[in-house]
């Protein structure tokens, strides 16, 4: 039976073990080492900022162009023509302060001369029936409008009877604003100057609203141009 030694001195064979944990260990600091040396090279890779690298040269040295980037011309902005003269006249679109009056259920005849007083013209369309009220105007109620401008008047019922004024010996001027006045629309065959010589139909026939008369002035119509028309 042995103690362990030979010749005085120690055996081998109680130091394998410790010898074995000591490889271990020595090997795995190295491992652990080398992971926290990567992991904090890998970190301090990240913070660092993109910066381009240095121009590559060619094989004689001389730095490679760097790629051309194309882009589209500036768009240029036309000159205005500072040549041109703005026209001085009024444009025809300019506000006035004058528009059409509402005239929806009123009489036709009061309808007509509301727009008279205005300034505007007026154009009487009649319908069927016995109403003498306004159904519409054109333009509406509200447009805005210039003066000498003339208004549809759209009745609802239909013309009424209208006896027809004796105008001879007036001037053309007279009788012309008498018969607009009594709502028929004068006709002129041989011109507007003179006095009325003749008309036709004659002064006191029954006639309609709108109807067109005829007046002679200055000279006293033929018997043939006298004929009412068929």
């Amino acid at each position: 039976m042995t103690d362990g030694t030979t010749g005085g001195r120690p055996g081998r064979g109680d130091t394998g073990p410790d010898r074995a944990r000591l490889i271990l260990g020595g090997v795995a600091a190295a491992v652990l080492l080398a992971i926290i040396g990567a992991a904090g090279g890998w970190v301090l890779a990240g913070d660092q900022e993109f910066r381009p690298g240095p121009v590559s040269s060619g094989a004689a040295g001389t730095p490679l162009p760097s790629p051309t980037v194309q882009t589209s011309p500036p768009l240029e902005r036309p000159t205005p023509n500072t040549a041109t003269t703005p026209s001085s006249s009024p444009s025809p679109s300019r506000p006035t302060g004058l528009t059409v009056p509402d005239l929806v259920g009123a009489d036709f005849e009061e309808a007509r001369e509301e727009l008279r007083d205005l300034g505007l013209g007026w154009q009487l369309v009649f319908g069927s029936g016995d109403s003498a009220s306004v159904r519409s105007t054109d333009p509406a109620p509200g447009t805005p409008v210039r003066r000498g401008v003339t208004v549809k008047i759209n009745v609802a019922g239909a013309a009424p009877p209208n006896e027809v004024p004796d105008l001879t010996g007036e001037t053309c001027h007279e009788a012309r604003d008498e018969l607009v006045d009594e709502g028929f629309s004068p006709r002129y065959p041989n011109g507007r100057s003179g006095t009325v010589t003749s008309q036709q139909p004659p002064g006191g026939t029954v006639g309609r609203w709108n109807d067109v008369v005829q007046i002679w002035c200055g000279t006293p119509p033929s018997a043939d141009a006298s004929a009412p028309a068929p």
